[in-house]
C-alpha cells in the first residue's frame, strides 16, 4: 500500500501543445503505477486544453475551482467533488472558466495515448 497525500506532491510545469495558454502545472500522484497515469493538473484562469481524444475512458475529479467539460455536443460548469467520464474516443476538451484556476484529477490506462483534433 502507498498512501499519496496531494498537498506534499511538488507542482511541475507542464507545457505541451495541448493548453491553450503556459499556465499549467501538474502533480503525478501514482508514479509507479503499472495500470494508470493518475494526475493532478492545475490550469490558470482561462486556461484549458483543445479538442482531443483518449484510447481509453477518462475519469476527472475536480479537486479546486471552477472549469468547463465539453464535447462536441454538449458544455457544462463543474466544480470541486464533480466526477467526469469522457469515453474512449469521445472528442472532448476541459479547463478553467475565465474567473477561476482549476484543478482536476485525471485517470486514464497508462498505455492510454492522446490525440489532439485539428
Amino acid at each position: 500500500m502507498k498512501v499519496v497525500r496531494m498537498s506534499q506532491v511538488s507542482k511541475e510545469l507542464f507545457p505541451n501543445p495541448i493548453f491553450t495558454g503556459s499556465d499549467v502545472t501538474r502533480q503525478t500522484l501514482v508514479p509507479d503505477s503499472k495500470d494508470f497515469n493518475v494526475t493532478i493538473v492545475n490550469f490558470g484562469k482561462g486556461v484549458r486544453n483543445k479538442l482531443h481524444t483518449h484510447d481509453s475512458e477518462q475519469v476527472l475529479i475536480v479537486t479546486a475551482g471552477k472549469g468547463i467539460v465539453a464535447t462536441e455536443k454538449e458544455q457544462q460548469t463543474v466544480t470541486v467533488g464533480d466526477v467526469i467520464l469522457f469515453s474512449a474516443g469521445e472528442k472532448h476538451w476541459h479547463g478553467a472558466t475565465a474567473g477561476s484556476e482549476f484543478s482536476h484529477i485525471y485517470v486514464t490506462r497508462l498505455d492510454s495515448q492522446t490525440h489532439i483534433v485539428e
